[in-house]
C-alpha cells in the first residue's frame, strides 16, 4: 500500500511539472478575434494576429488554414523562442457581406488542447 501511494505521489508531481513547461501561445487580439468592422470593399482586407510565447521552450506553428478559399494564411516559417513574438497573417478577399470566419493553427504550445487555436475573423464588408 505504501508502495502504491508513494507512486500515485511521484505521477502526481511528474504531470503538474509537464504541465508548467514547454512552449505557450498568448494573442493579443480580444478572444482570439480580429473584428474588421464596417469596411469598404475597396480595403486590402491583410489584418495580423500577433502572439507571444510565454513559455520556456521554441513554439511552432505546423499548419495555420482556413477551411475556405477567401482567407488566405500566412504563418511564421522559423521557431518562436521564449518572450519573443510573432504574427499570422490573414487576408480576407473582400467580398461584399457579413465576414464570419474561422482559422484553425496548430502548434505545440502546451496551454490549448493538441496545440490548436481557433481564430476568428468578423466584420462586414460594404
Amino acid at each position: 500500500m505504501k508502495n502504491v501511494a508513494t507512486f500515485i505521489i511521484i505521477l502526481l508531481f511528474s504531470a503538474i511539472g509537464y504541465a508548467q513547461n514547454g512552449p505557450k501561445i498568448e494573442f493579443a487580439a480580444p478572444d482570439n478575434t480580429i473584428d474588421y468592422g464596417r469596411i469598404s470593399k475597396t480595403d486590402n482586407g491583410l489584418r495580423s494576429f500577433e502572439f507571444t510565447n510565454t513559455g520556456d521552450a521554441p513554439l511552432l506553428i505546423t499548419s495555420a488554414e482556413s477551411t475556405v478559399s477567401s482567407v488566405v494564411v500566412t504563418k511564421p516559417a522559423a521557431a518562436i523562442l521564449p518572450g519573443k513574438k510573432g504574427k499570422i497573417d490573414v487576408k480576407y478577399n473582400m467580398a461584399i457581406g457579413p465576414i464570419r470566419k474561422t482559422i484553425t493553427v496548430e502548434t505545440n504550445a502546451t496551454n490549448y488542447p493538441d496545440g490548436r487555436v481557433a481564430l476568428k475573423i468578423k466584420g462586414e464588408v460594404l
